[in-house]
């Protein structure tokens, strides 16, 4: 499929997407500078989260709208103070995105309600992202879907039956174009928990490409991701994770999504096909295999012996395994240190 100018699938090499979130500590000076910064670093999207705090909660302080006290990064805050913090406003929505397509960067956003999908069709974003929380909002993946762009579907903490609803409400609202993510939803999220063989299976189930969306911390972990066939992995990024920011404690610096875009595109690459046997690249490698060679000049009538022929590098010999045969009998003629074994020598 395509999004943006960039196609998407598996014979491409990974569409690596750059989550801005709330990292722009409530800054559209600072939005922009990451915007600038990601585009220096070769990926091919950056990815805003539409919403306001009305629009995703309430302003109410009951303890159904805190986050445990236990929290790693967010503990026993308030969400719509949390949000408050780390929304996007509408009104910056537009010179984010001029800023972006001015680098050649694709750029789209999640929505969280129909305000949002409103504001972002007014800005001809190329597709939409699902959040986790929002993929049992089966109104909004159909109201997403009926705009006939990519959709990209976040699974952290769904079930089978979850994912099932939302892929056949997007595809019952027209969509034809669809990814799902794998992803853990807690922030970070610990490696062990992230199921990377659980990419194979959601692609034969739900017959769609797959990609990650990763909160774990480093790039390991998404490179990995590839080798199952990962076709999209998500990050979020930072200009620094010292500056703050309500998910800088996971989230990428510019440097680490260029390796990142590196080496996913090594790992994509090393993928390869299921040949066995010599590639191009090893066919002068084959003129270097273990042969038996005369190794010390000998006359006519000489026995073969393991003094006079050995195994050595090159390979234009007989075959190692010939030894056991060709030790013991005689050579026919005068022959070089040198020489590679044949049996008209011997």
């Amino acid at each position: 499929m395509r999004i943006g100018d960039h196609l998407v699938g598996p014979e491409h090499r990974p569409f690596i997407i750059a989550e801005m979130s709330g990292n722009h500590n409530g800054s559209l000076e600072r939005a922009l500078r990451i915007v600038d910064a990601v585009a220096e670093t070769g990926v091919q999207a950056l990815k805003l989260q539409t919403y306001t705090p009305d629009t995703i909660t309430i302003d109410h302080d009951g303890p159904e709208f805190r986050i445990s006290s236990g929290h790693d990064l967010w503990g026993g805050e308030n969400l719509y103070k949390l949000y408050q913090k780390a929304h996007t406003p509408y009104e910056w929505h537009k010179p984010i995105f001029e800023r972006a397509r001015e680098h050649g960067l694709t750029v789209f956003s999640a929505p969280f309600d129909p305000t949002a999908i409103e504001l972002l069709e007014s800005l001809d974003a190329p597709a939409y992202k699902i959040a986790s929380s929002e993929l049992v909002d089966l109104p909004l993946i159909k109201l997403a879907a009926a705009t006939g762009k990519p959709l990209i579907m976040s699974t952290g903490m769904a079930s089978t039956v979850d994912i099932a609803l939302a892929v056949e409400a997007a595809r019952g609202a027209g969509a034809t174009d669809i990814i799902l993510l794998a992803c853990t939803a807690s922030y970070p999220s610990p490696p062990e928990h992230t199921n990377l063989r659980r990419i194979p299976v959601l692609a034969a189930a739900f017959e769609t490409q797959v990609g990650l969306s990763d909160h774990t911390l480093g790039i390991g972990v998404p490179i990995a991701a590839v080798s199952f066939g990962a076709t999209v992995i998500e990050k979020h990024v930072t200009i620094d994770p010292e500056e703050g920011g309500v998910d800088s404690a996971f989230s990428l610096t510019p440097q680490q999504f260029t390796a990142l875009y590196e080496e996913t595109g090594r790992a994509w690459q090393a993928l390869g096909t299921t040949h066995i046997g010599p590639t191009e690249s090893e066919k002068e490698g084959l003129r270097f295999r273990r042969s038996l060679y005369v190794v010390a000049d000998v006359k006519a009538g000489d026995v073969v012996s393991a003094e006079n022929v050995r195994s050595i590098r090159p390979a234009n010999g007989l075959p190692p395994i010939e030894i056991e045969r060709v030790v013991g009998r005689t050579f026919r003629t005068d022959v070089a240190k040198g020489t590679a074994l044949s049996w008209d020598l011997i």
